[in-house]
């Protein structure tokens, strides 16, 4: 009898496990990418690529591929392996590029800062996110937070370790209702919906649904939440309670409540503030608008 045909699966290219194999690439990488000659920013290139697991592994696969290429020793999906990371690669060397430009532009007098062991850490961690996010507007938030924590000393790292954890958490649509909130502080859920919703859907739909999850996740993130007047010191001043005799309707509050205002945090400000705009202002310069 005739043994059935084995099926043979080409699996892409092993990850690199040498440690010191995997350095050795990522600085070749460094070198080929930073073109000064100082090349004071090797640092941070080799942060960043660090925190990108498959580099290494692409750069040695590459390298199997250039060597086997004639032979055809390579499977169709190792082929395609190679195609997509090359793209990632290409997208990440812009990526850097822009974040070794604007440090450079920063001048000697932060460069202290932006070879501290405090700032890699944040370019580690920001470039393990950068190449998670799904979306191009996640990986330009983390390119601005990036940038503007290399040229300012008025955020403490740890608020850019927790935006980083809020642009990994929330979804484009979470990002919509802060924009909105940034534009018009003081608008309620029915002017937010029709910004990023528009149509009117039922109270019982998914849609409202989804909108009232928004909400409440940013509202619990203490990214937004409801207008509350203060006094001259910043306290928080109670809201009077609505008398139950008042009442007349008998159906609970909307989800597109048109009554209730809402606004930024100060947290949420500043997250604004890091990762929507291009530079934020130095220490000792004036804060310009996002």
């Amino acid at each position: 009898m005739t043994e059935p045909p084995t099926l043979i699966v080409h699996q892409p290219p092993a990850p690199i496990e040498d440690e010191e194999q995997l350095e050795s690439q990522r600085r070749a990488l460094t070198l080929k990418l930073d073109g000064r000659q100082s090349g004071k920013y090797s640092r941070v290139l080799l942060a960043a690529l660090s925190g990108i697991p498959w580099v290494g592994s692409f750069l040695g696969a590459a390298g199997t591929y250039s060597a086997e290429i004639e032979n055809e020793q390579l499977g169709e999906l190792q082929r395609l392996w190679l195609k997509e990371h090359e793209a990632k690669l290409k997208r990440l060397g812009i990526t850097l590029a822009s974040v070794l430009g604007r440090l450079d532009s920063f001048g000697e007098d932060l460069q202290e800062r932006i070879q501290s062991e405090e700032y890699l850490s944040l370019v580690r961690q920001g470039f393990r996110s950068w190449d998670q996010a799904e979306t191009e507007e996640k990986r330009e938030f983390i390119r601005k937070l990036l940038e503007n924590a290399g040229g300012t000393k008025l955020c403490p790292d740890d608020l850019v370790r927790l935006f980083i954890a809020w642009i990994d958490t929330y979804h484009e649509s979470h990002f919509a209702v802060i924009r909105v909130l940034h534009q018009n502080a003081g608008a309620t859920r029915a002017d937010i919906w029709r910004e990023v919703g528009g149509s009117r859907v039922r109270e019982d739909s998914a849609e409202a649904d989804l909108f009232k999850l928004l909400v409440r996740d940013l509202s619990t993130g203490s990214v937004i939440r409801q207008h509350r007047d203060t006094t001259p010191y910043g306290d928080y001043v109670k809201k009077a309670r609505a008398s139950a005799g008042n009442r007349t309707s008998n159906t609970v509050k909307s989800a597109f409540d048109s009554q209730e205002s809402y606004e930024l945090t100060e947290l949420g400000k500043q997250f604004v503030h890091y990762t929507m705009n291009e530079l934020v202002s130095q220490v000792g310069q004036s804060t310009s608008s996002p």
